[in-house]
């Protein structure tokens, strides 16, 4: 039988690819034979991130909020690395505070970063990947769409709101052969994240005791399950979410 789980001839674009959980995806992606394009911001970081990935990786420089270049980062992608077949939508802003002291302008950045730009760039996937009959679009959503969370209003708005646009992504186009899945991460491991942690042992200690494993989950761990969603073991998988938390959403 064929290996279900390997991802040779794959490309799949990461948006904010080269730290975190991106990094953790595209390091998942590439181990599995998987070419991948990861994008962000920082020229500095996408080198560091492109070194230790290898020659599996490609870096580009890009911003996903600007929207008129989202035709053109796919045609470059489609002619210089190949044709498109993953689009991992991971590049998000938080904002965390009182829902009261939150402006409009904010609350609209967020939205226009995790939620707008998603659409944006997935549409321009789209156009390409349909005409081929195949592909695989993953949104990276989070566990403040799955229950509620203080001060994170924006935030949890737009991830929620990417769970919608998979939904009915999965329902408009899924005949076409794309399939659109979501991804919700838990706590996961990070410097700021474990300092923070550290810095506060009851709200650590109130995480784990609600989280079944028993641990913080790390950017590995998402892009296990990320690698699975783009992987033909999920081949008859579209319109889901799949949270991704040590079974913190479900623990008491």
């Amino acid at each position: 039988m064929p290996n279900l789980f390997d991802l040779n001839g794959q490309v799949a674009l990461i948006t904010g690819g080269a730290t975190g959980i991106g990094f953790g995806i595209a390091r998942q992606l590439t181990a599995l034979n998987a070419t991948v394009v990861i994008t962000g911001r920082s020229p500095d970081k996408l080198l560091a991130a492109r070194n230790e990935l290898g020659e599996r990786c490609v870096a580009l420089e890009n911003d996903v909020r600007e929207k008129a270049g989202h035709a053109e980062l796919i045609e470059r992608i489609e002619t210089t690395v190949g044709p498109l077949t993953t689009l991992v939508n991971n590049a998000g802003m938080h904002s965390k505070k009182p829902s009261l002291d939150a402006t409009d302008e904010e609350f609209q950045a967020v939205l226009d970063t995790n939620l707008l730009s998603v659409f944006s760039l997935t549409r321009a996937a789209l156009r390409v990947m349909i005409p081929r009959g195949s592909g695989s679009v993953i949104n990276i959503s989070s566990m403040s769409a799955l229950y509620g969370l203080t001060q994170v209003a924006a935030y949890s708005s737009s991830k929620t709101a990417l769970l919608g646009l998979t939904r009915t992504l999965a329902s408009e186009y899924s005949h076409t052969g794309i399939r659109f899945n979501a991804v919700a991460p838990g706590f996961i491991e990070s410097a700021m994240f474990l300092q923070i942690m550290e810095a506060d042992p009851a709200r650590k200690a109130r995480i784990l005791s609600r989280t079944p494993a028993g641990r913080f989950g790390t950017p590995a761990d998402i892009g296990g399950a990320v690698a699975f969603l783009a992987s033909n073991a999920a081949r008859f998988i579209t319109g889901i979410c799949l949270p991704v938390d040590g079974g913190n959403s479900i623990g008491f």
